[in-house]
This record gives C-alpha cells, structure tokens and sequence, in this order.
C-alpha cells in the first residue's frame, strides 16, 4: 500500500484569527481519513512554530519510508513563514529522501495532492 505522510500547522499551536481550531482540525482529520478511502495509508503530524516543530517533523519523517509527504498550505503560504518552510523542505530531503514532494492548495485536497505522485 503506498504511504503518505502530511506536515501541517497545528491549528491549537498557532490560532488563525477568525478561524475555529476545533473546526480546522475537524477538517484535516476528515481529509485524513478520506486517504484510506483512496487506498493510501496516510499519517499527519501537525506542529507549532516552537522548538518542538524540528524534533516532532524527524520523527514522523523516519517513521517509516514514505511515498509522498504533502507540506500544506499552512506551512509554505505565509511569506513569513518562508524561513520555517525551507526548513521543513531540507528536513523533508534529509531524512525522507525517497520520498516525493507534493503541495495541496487547501486541507481539502491533500489526497489528490499525494495522488500526483504515486
């Protein structure tokens, strides 16, 4: 079964004006089982923009090889996160090297994001 592992923003760690966290981890959580749906064994790790990001994105990067790990919006959208964003990209190339890149446009369409790619 092809893998996919997806790297977001923790909606708690980092609130959104306007935005409901509860709402928007509902969301991704939704899209996270729409995978299994596609016959993709998919895992999403989501962090804050803290010192915890690095050690908990390693983790879930060495897990297991991956297929495809989707960066989402949240993550390489902002301009001022752009920093953080070529961080998680090298991570990505560092300990997931066999892996594809993929970029969704919203939480909603990461499957088809990963589909691109496998």
């Amino acid at each position: 079964m092809k893998s996919t592992l997806v790297l977001g923003i923790d909606p708690h760690a980092v609130p959104v004006p306007g935005m409901d966290g509860d709402a928007i981890r509902a969301a991704l959580d939704q899209e996270l089982a729409r995978f299994g749906e596609h016959g993709i064994d998919a895992a999403m790790t989501l962090v804050g923009l803290d010192a915890t990001a690095e050690p908990a994105l390693i983790a879930a990067l060495t897990e297991r090889a991956w297929d495809v790990v989707v960066i989402g919006g949240g993550i390489r959208k902002p301009e001022p996160l752009l920093p953080f964003f070529e961080q998680v990209l090298n991570l990505v190339r560092r300990h997931a090297p066999g892996a594809a890149l993929a970029f969704n446009t919203s939480g909603g369409d990461s499957v088809e994001a990963a589909e691109r790619w496998l």
